[in-house]
């Protein structure tokens, strides 16, 4: 028996090619052949082993199961329709699709990429054997979309990579600046719409000028929407934050674990998450995650954080400062947010998987 993945992007510091390359070592520690199909391949992931989409996988083999991650839209969706139809076994990894309507005003192509994104998910429901999602915000989506068996099975994440050594330069220089006073506000995701660092921006303003003028606020990753990226930077200059706000893009991971070490809080206001990896990122680490509950993120939290219902600057500027003069609070969200993170262990969540897995293959008697 082979189950092979296909992923439409497979590049490095991506949180679904990492849970690809930990789903193939799972699958042939316990015997099953499993390679990886990309329609595009970073180049620095080269090394990983993935093959272009174009030479493979073949089809029409019984024995073989194709597990498909569902992000965006992807020639993969067309190829898995006709093929399942025919009677290729197919399982659906879904990981969200960002709805259309936060691109539309800024990247009217994306927008359309992502309703076509969409149509494809939709379209793969009727053929789909099982549908996994990696929260149950994803789940009700595919349910909703008609996918008739489906499960929960989060995102596989090595969380005992994020105890290596980070990068000593960044973290030397960060701590330097901490040196001259203020708290450090921290948030990891794409420069995105719906990932909403406008409003990030906007309480850390207000944060500023209430409690502490000499705060810093980092916003680490690489821009999905130009546009909204140049907004951010604007809004900066109108705001005076000058040198109070650093916008970073793609991080390498030494440097990224410097800046989840030398931070005091992790702020997240998106209104669209299918799951969050970096929520778990900062609760591993020790770091208070404050948090909008919206999508998949209340889910994610799961009572480890501080969840706000309104994201109005003032409203989240004041509770990061009750967080944050708190001693005995903050120390319990942290520690709370530490056993958040171990339920997601690279054993357990490993373990879930191929049980989910292979229940699935039981009963279809393969």
């Amino acid at each position: 028996m082979r189950i092979d993945q296909l992923v439409p992007g497979f590049a490095k510091h991506d949180a679904i090619s990492n849970h690809v390359l930990q789903l193939r070592r799972a699958f042939r520690a316990v015997g099953y052949d499993s390679d990886i199909y990309a329609d595009w391949i970073d180049p620095r992931f080269a090394g990983e082993g993935a093959r272009p989409f174009a030479d493979g996988p073949p089809a029409g083999d019984l024995e073989r199961v194709i597990l498909y991650h569902a992000s965006t839209n992807s020639p993969m969706a067309e190829w898995l329709e006709k093929v399942a139809a025919a009677g290729q076994p197919v399982v659906a990894d879904y990981h969200n699709v960002t709805p259309s309507r936060y691109f539309a005003r800024w990247e009217p192509p994306a927008a359309k990429s992502m309703d076509l994104a969409r149509k494809q998910l939709e379209q793969l429901a009727p053929v789909t054997g099982l549908a996994l999602a990696d929260s149950g915000y994803n789940e009700a989506e595919l349910i909703e979309l008609g996918y008739r068996r489906t499960a929960v099975c989060p995102i596989l994440l090595d969380l005992e990579e994020y105890h290596r050594d980070p990068d000593s330069k960044t973290l030397t220089r960060l701590r330097r600046q901490r040196e001259r006073g203020g708290r450090r506000w921290l948030f990891v995701g794409r420069i995105s719409p719906n990932k909403c660092q406008h409003d990030v921006v906007a309480a850390f303003a207000v944060y500023r000028r209430l409690f502490d003028p000499l705060a810093t606020l980092t916003l680490v990753g690489g821009a999905t929407s130009p546009r909204y990226q140049r907004a951010l930077q604007q809004m900066s200059e109108e705001l005076g934050l000058g040198d109070g706000l650093e916008l970073r893009d793609a991080t390498p991971f030494p440097q990224l674990l410097a800046y989840f070490r030398a931070s005091d809080v992790f702020v997240c206001l998106s209104e669209h998450e299918g799951f969050c990896v970096p929520i778990l990122e900062a609760m591993e680490l020790g770091l208070p995650v404050l948090a909008y509950q919206a999508a998949a993120v209340t889910e994610t939290v799961a009572g480890a954080g501080v969840l706000l219902a309104d994201k109005d600057p003032l409203t989240v500027a004041c509770a990061v400062d009750d967080l944050l003069t708190d001693e005995a609070r903050r120390a319990g969200v942290v520690a709370a947010g530490r056993s958040r993170a171990a339920e997601f262990s690279l054993e357990s969540t490993r373990r879930r998987f191929l049980a989910t897995v292979e229940r699935w293959l039981a009963a279809e008697g393969a």
